[in-house]
């Protein structure tokens, strides 16, 4: 049964890694969801956070052909329950709707969002969320006018209070200081 998984893979900063990330998706015909990188808590590691919907069996062969790559560190997979995660969107609406009615502004309100800008011809609003909560805004806001909308790729942190990253990295070093011996 297929279901969602969020995959966190880290690596140094090398040029074509995610060409490598995404042959291996397209090769076994998995659609990314969502992808975001960024620098994470380790110093001069990058962290991609790659949403699909997979099996649980296809997932799992994805991340050993993902930890085979060379430059790559460590994949890791996270069903729901086990990170938290956001999202960002912005909307650009028309000002005039904006200053015509407060419906705009309450809606604002209700989801949490906030107004980043506001010019003579657009204005532009921030939500944070789950991808249904800034969906839901939006189709919202849409009644007015939307303009332009752009959402943000999943971000995420796992519910555990350590870095996976840095534990797996010190399991390995005593690994090795332990075939030193």
């Amino acid at each position: 049964m297929k279901q969602e998984f969020t995959i966190s893979i880290f690596s140094e900063n090398h040029v074509g890694l995610l060409n490598q990330i995404t042959n291996v998706l397209t090769r076994r015909q998995i659609n990314i969801e969502s992808l975001t990188t960024s620098e994470s808590a380790i110093k001069g590691i990058h962290k991609f956070t790659i949403v699909v919907n997979t099996t649980r069996e296809q997932v799992e062969k994805l991340i050993g052909q993902i930890d085979k790559k060379i430059d790559v560190l460590k994949a890791f997979v996270f069903t729901e329950d086990e990170i938290i995660h956001q999202e960002m969107a912005l909307y650009k609406v028309p000002t005039e709707q904006l200053l015509n009615g407060t419906e705009i502004e309450t809606l604002v309100r209700q989801y949490g969002a906030r107004i980043l800008e506001v010019h003579h011809d657009y204005a532009v609003i921030e939500k944070t969320g789950h991808k249904q909560e800034t969906q839901e805004l939006f189709d919202k806001l849409d009644k007015f006018g939307v303009l332009q909308f752009t959402r943000s790729g999943r971000i995420a942190v796992t519910r555990t209070n350590y870095e996976q990253l840095a534990a797996y990295l010190r399991s390995l070093n005593k690994e090795t200081n332990n075939t030193l011996d």
